[in-house]
């Protein structure tokens, strides 16, 4: 087979292998990970004072992303969650929620409902209907 038949080949195939981005483009697992640890982790860590007693902050975090899915309006969003480590051990799923990838809009589930990101950080928020659930089709 001549190279330039195997380039052309190459080059048909490649753009529909899933997981392999452009130059410059980030995955939606990446984008999620670094929306949610900007958006949300970054500034928790600022506003923690440094002499407190309350809870210190994780010696680690990790965040964990799933799948894009589509919400009940049809947009796209990913469910994520944050694991810590104080110790030796990582306690999974401390934070849970979901970004919209349309918007950067992140959601935190506290108790049974979806809040703003902006509600752990001390801001006052109402909880927001219809977010984060699968729609019918997803």
């Amino acid at each position: 087979m001549k190279f330039s038949h195997l380039l052309l080949c190459c080059s048909a195939i490649i753009p529909f292998t899933p997981g392999i981005t452009r130059a410059g483009e980030r995955s939606n697992t990446d984008w999620a990970v670094e929306r949610v640890k900007s958006g949300l982790l970054e500034p928790m860590q600022k506003r923690h004072a440094r002499f407190s007693r309350s809870r210190p902050i994780p010696r680690e975090q990790r965040v964990r992303v799933e799948t894009p899915a589509k919400d009940e309006r049809g947009r796209q969003f990913m469910s994520w969650a944050v694991d810590v480590r104080f110790g030796d051990e990582w306690r999974e799923s401390q934070t849970v929620g979901c970004v919209y990838r349309a918007t950067g809009d992140i959601f935190v589930l506290v108790g049974e409902e979806y809040y703003p990101a902006k509600y752990l950080l001390g801001e006052e928020a109402k909880p927001v209907t219809g977010v984060c659930s699968r729609g019918a089709s997803s």
